[in-house]
């Protein structure tokens, strides 16, 4: 082997270069990120929607010792308990062995992700199909959601309270709901619009059956038919959709991606590719010093706004409990916590070199991105991570043997996004943005690193587990 001449040893001193993560890792280490995430899988395919992701943490959380909070109880270091805000977020918390005046470990990510919402009035009939309208939430590229299977999950509330919950499209036997898209011998004048002027969202309907109910011949028999099925499985009327809450998702399960299956591709690793790890590394994290604090929440898709998102009191309010039981003032509590707001950036994708800054843009495989501001162009609406916690992150990664790098949402003028940071910074936290970087992200299919993963999970307990 040859060795180093001076200058390649000094490069190696001074400059920043981040490697690709399996050069980081052992084969052993390697194993465990594959490992990891076959429960990860297991994870996007329960878990379509925020509310199944809910219901599978308080599900795993329960296993693990975690019992509801109580306002009214005392705590000692050790103690596990959560709670759960209108069945759509979750709060898990371990008390440290430090006061709660020295502040706690949040982790925060959220479990909605993109997707298809049902109009409130969704049937109807059209030419003898039946048809669902659909609301879509969050940002999509809506010429992505044509032509593909789709399931539909959520919950319908009776007017007498009776919840029914839906999931239809995902087992082997279930039929699958589509939207339909033009054939090219006749888009010429979709193909000459803009795309995202050539799919409409008032146009994006769900197919969901043709076949008329009964021989006798009459106005809307298809939707007839339909609405018999509905009632015959789930005991519904129409008006019931009224109090509903149905998602349409993509119908497709996870899967490797690649010959050497370095990647998992699948619906929804934004924002769950940081909710899973940052769960599990809540419960990995061993006699924590500090109080640990993981949120998984609702709404950032859409602004984080309503009471399930981390732009209400929520969490705030949780604090306040918990400071309470030890005698604290929730503001004390806050202005001495530090949080990972955990979600993902963009991978460097070469295909689309030109929308990125290949010097801050964040790679596949080299481990999570530290995010140290997101916002649009002049850096609006976001929060600016102080250079003392960034670096305290580092050394905290860097000790913990994880491999990380920094980046951002791409060119200034590109464009940009948001995360839950600013809100929990505005709580006087200080807060930084670290997650996996995503291929095609926002599609009803996106790709990520196996390892990336795994380095997330390291890089959560290492956080969590600080001295």
């Amino acid at each position: 082997m040859c060795e180093k001449n001076p200058a390649e040893l000094l490069k190696e001193q001074l400059f920043y270069s981040p490697e690709h993560a399996s050069y980081f890792c052992s084969d052993d280490e390697i194993k465990a990120a594959d490992d990891f995430c076959v429960g990860y899988a297991e994870f996007l395919d329960k878990c379509k929607t925020e509310r199944e992701a809910v219901a599978f943490t308080k599900a795993l959380a329960e296993k693990e010792g975690f019992v509801p909070f109580d306002p009214a109880a005392s705590y000692k270091a050790g103690d596990k308990v959560y709670y759960e805000n209108r069945k759509k977020a979750l709060i898990l918390c371990v008390f440290g062995s430090e006061s709660l005046a020295k502040g706690a470990k949040i982790v925060a990510s959220h479990v909605d992700s993109p997707r298809l919402d049902l109009k409130p009035n969704p049937l109807y009939e059209d030419n003898e199909l039946a048809m669902l309208k659909t609301h879509y939430y969050g940002g999509i590229k809506k010429y992505q959601w044509t032509a593909i299977p789709l399931a539909l999950h959520g919950v319908i509330c009776k007017k007498n309270g009776e919840v029914v919950n839906v999931c239809l499209g995902e087992d082997d036997g279930d039929p699958k709901f589509v939207v339909t898209d033009l054939l090219p011998h006749l888009d010429k004048k979709q193909a000459s619009k803009p795309l995202e002027e050539a799919i409409l969202g008032e146009n994006l309907n769900v197919l969901i059956g043709s076949r008329p109910f009964g021989k006798d011949k009459g106005s809307e028999a298809v939707k007839l038919n339909i609405m018999k099925l509905l009632n015959e499985k789930y005991g519904i009327v129409e008006a019931d959709f009224l109090s509903a809450e149905l998602e349409v998702v993509p119908a497709f399960k996870s899967c490797d991606i690649g010959l050497d299956r370095s990647m998992i591709g699948s619906y929804g690793h934004d924002d769950r590719v940081c909710a899973y790890p940052s769960v599990m590394a809540a419960f990995a994290a061993e006699n924590p010093v500090y109080t640990t604090v993981t949120v998984i929440t609702d709404k950032e898709e859409t602004g984080s706004d309503g009471n399930t998102g981390l732009n209400s009191a929520y969490l705030e309010q949780f604090i306040a409990d918990i400071a309470k039981t030890q005698g604290l003032e929730s503001r004390d509590v806050l202005r001495a916590s530090e949080c990972l707001s955990a979600d993902v950036n963009a991978g460097f994708d070469p295909i689309y070199p030109s929308v990125h800054d290949k010097l801050n843009a964040a790679f596949i495989n080299k481990g999570i991105v530290v995010t140290k501001y997101t916002g649009s162009r002049g850096k609006s609406s976001t929060n600016d991570a102080h250079a003392e916690f960034m670096a305290k992150i580092r050394n905290i990664f860097d000790s913990a043997s994880v491999a990380w790098q920094t980046g951002e949402l791409g060119k200034v003028d590109e464009g940009g996004g948001g995360t839950v940071a600013k809100y929990i910074a505005n709580l006087g936290v200080e807060v930084v943005d670290v997650g996996v970087p995503v291929l095609s992200m926002h599609a009803p299919f996106e790709v990520v690193s196996k390892l990336d993963v795994y380095m997330a999970f390291k890089g959560f307990k290492a956080f969590l587990e600080q001295k």
